[in-house]
C-alpha cells in the first residue's frame, strides 16, 4: 500500500510488508544433506530451495547464538536496515519466523533518480511479535497443536495442515494496520444492566437444557461479548476469529436484507430473524450440508475437539460448541432453529431497547478533549475511543500514527517492570500522552491541550478516571 505525496521534492511512502514466513523444526533434519526436512512451511513457496535452506539455517544460528546469553529466553527479533525478523517457539523445537520489510520513504531528486530510505525505527517489536503469536493461536484453534498433527499422521499431515491454513491466513495479515490493540488481543464487552444480563443467562441455560449435546456457549451482541463458557485464552482467539473474519463476511448480505427475511414458522406462526452463520444455508433443502468448522480448545489439558455452530438473529449471535464425536444432523439444525430463532429474536430486541434507554440516560456528550485505550489483563476487557474501526485490513484511528507509536513505546516500558507506574509524554504535535499501569490494568490517554502543564494534565486524567472508570481503582 503506497501513499504518494506530490510536489517538487516528490516522495512516496511504502508501508511495512510481509517478505517471508516460515516454520521449521531443527530436530527433523539434524544431519548434513537433510536440511530441507527441517522446513515444514515456507512462504513465498516460489523461493528457490537453497535460499529456503540458507534462510532457515541463518535463523537457527541466531537462535543458538542468543541461547548462550539467555538459555531460557532466546532471540525474539533481529533488526537489520531493510527488514526485521521475528522469532517464536510456540511448541518445543517448533520455530515460527516472520520477516517484515521496514517502511520505506522513496525520494526523487531533480534528475528523476529515486533514493530509498528505510525507516528502521518505525516498527514496534511488541506489536509484530504479538501478531506472530496470534498466527499460531489461530492455527491451533482450527487444527490443534503441531505435535498432535505429527501424532495423527506424521510430518506429511502437519505439512498439509500448515499449507492449507497459512496459505489463506497470511493473505489476511495487513501489517500496516497493526497497533497496540494487537498486543492486547483483548475482548470488547457489551455494557448491560442486571435484568437483561439475567435474561441472557436464563436463555443460555434453557438452550443448553433443550439442546443437551451443547458443551459450551458464548453470547455476543454488536460484535461485543456478553457471556462465555470457554476458558479465557480460548475465548480471546475465538472472539478475534468471529469479529475479524466470520461476522464481517456476513454483514453485506445482511445489510442488503437478502439473507435474513422474516420467516413464518409452523408452531404458532412465530416470526424470527434467526439464521446459521456456520452450517446449512437452507434448512428446507433436504440435501443441505450440515458441516460445521471444528475448533480445538483446552489444548494444554483435556484437549477437546468441538463443532462450532454460530447462529445469529439481528445483532445478537450465539455460539454453540458440541463434541466433535457427535455429527449434527439436519433434524438437529432444524430443531435448533425452531427453538433458538424466536427466543433469540425477542432477546435481541430487548437488548437493543435497553441499550438505547441507557444511551438516552447517559446523554449524548459532546466530543471530549481526550481519547483513551483501556485494557484489563485479568478479564481481557478492552475499550478504545481512539479506534473508530479495527479490522484486519483497516485500522481507522482518530489520532496520528506518531501518537500510536508513542502508546506502543509506553506499553513496552510497562512490560519491562512489574511495579505500577505512570508515564507522561509531551508529543512534538502539542498533544499530551499519558500511560497508567495499576494492578493488572493499563490506561492510555491522549489529550489535546496545547497550553496545559503537567499538573493540569494530571487533573484531566483524574477527571477521566472518575467519569469513565468510577468503579475501577487506579493508584495515584
Amino acid at each position: 500500500m503506497a501513499a504518494a505525496a506530490g510536489g517538487a521534492g516528490q516522495e512516496k511512502q511504502l508501508a511495512p510488508a510481509l517478505l517471508s514466513f516460515f516454520i521449521y523444526n531443527p530436530k527433523l533434519g539434524p544431519r548434513e544433506g537433510e536440511e530441507e526436512k527441517k522446513i515444514l512451511f515456507y512462504h513465498p513457496n516460489e523461493v528457490e530451495k537453497n535460499e529456503k535452506i540458507r534462510n532457515v539455517g541463518l535463523c537457527e544460528a541466531i537462535v543458538q547464538f542468543t541461547r548462550t546469553f539467555s538459555p531460557s529466553k532466546p532471540a525474539k527479533s533481529l533488526h537489520t536496515q531493510k527488514n526485521r525478523q521475528f522469532f517464536n517457539e510456540p511448541e518445543e523445537n517448533f520455530w515460527m519466523v516472520m520477516v517484515v520489510r521496514n517502511p520505506i520513504i522513496e525520494k526523487y531528486h531533480k534528475d528523476g533518480k529515486p533514493v530509498i530510505e528505510y525507516q528502521e525505527e518505525e516498527l514496534l517489536d511488541k506489536v509484530y511479535s504479538s501478531v506472530l503469536q496470534q498466527c499460531y493461536s489461530m492455527y491451533k484453534l482450527f487444527n490443534g497443536t503441531f505435535l498432535k498433527a505429527i501424532e495423527d499422521g506424521g510430518v506429511r499431515v502437519l505439512k498439509e495442515r500448515l499449507e492449507k491454513f497459512f496459505h489463506r491466513y497470511l493473505q489476511t495479515l495487513h501489517l500496516q494496520s497493526c497497533d497496540l490493540l494487537d498486543v492486547f488481543c483483548g475482548i470488547s464487552f457489551f455494557p448491560l444492566d442486571k435484568m437483561t444480563y439475567l435474561k441472557i443467562q436464563s436463555f443460555i441455560n434453557r438452550m443448553e437444557e433443550s439442546l443437551n449435546i451443547v458443551k459450551y456457549t458464548a453470547f455476543l451482541y454488536n460484535d461485543q461479548l456478553i457471556w462465555s463458557g470457554l476458558e479465557q485464552d480460548d475465548m480471546r482467539i475465538l472472539y478475534k476469529y468471529l469479529t475479524t473474519s466470520l461476522f464481517p463476511r456476513h454483514i453485506e448480505p445482511e445489510l442488503a436484507g437478502r439473507d435474513s427475511p422474516i420467516r413464518a414458522e409452523m408452531p404458532g406462526n412465530l416470526q424470527h430473524y434467526g439464521r446459521f452463520l456456520t452450517g446449512p444455508l437452507n434448512l428446507n433443502d433436504p440435501e443441505a450440508k450440515c458441516r460445521f468448522p471444528k475448533i480445538f480448545v483446552n489444548t494444554d489439558g483435556t484437549y477437546e475437539e468441538l463443532h462450532l455452530i454460530v447462529y445469529k438473529a439481528m445483532s445478537a449471535a450465539v455460539c454453540f460448541m458440541i463434541d466433535a464425536s457427535m455429527q449434527p444432523t439436519l433434524d438437529f439444525c432444524r430443531k435448533l432453529d425452531s427453538i433458538v430463532g424466536p427466543q433469540l429474536t425477542v432477546l435481541a430486541s430487548d437488548i437493543c431497547e435497553q441499550y438505547n434507554i441507557n444511551k438516552r440516560i447517559s446523554g449524548s456528550e459532546k466530543e471530549p478533549q481526550f481519547k483513551f485505550i483501556y485494557f484489563n489483563h485479568m478479564n481481557l476487557a478492552e475499550k478504545s475511543t481512539i479506534h473508530m474501526r479495527k479490522t484486519p485490513s483497516v485500522s481507522l484511528t482518530s489520532v496520528h500514527p506518531d501518537l500510536m507509536k508513542i502508546l506502543g513505546d509506553i506499553n513496552s516500558d510497562f512490560t519491562r517492570v512489574d511495579e505500577d507506574e505512570e508515564i507522561i509524554v509531551k508529543a512534538m504535535s502539542d498533544y499530551w500522552v499519558v500511560g497508567k499501569k495499576s494492578d493488572q490494568r493499563e490506561l492510555y490517554v491522549i489529550l489535546n491541550q496545547k497550553n496545559a502543564n503537567l499538573i493540569e494534565v494530571n487533573e484531566e486524567v483524574k477527571k477521566l478516571c472518575a467519569t469513565q472508570f468510577n468503579n475501577i481503582f487506579f493508584l495515584d
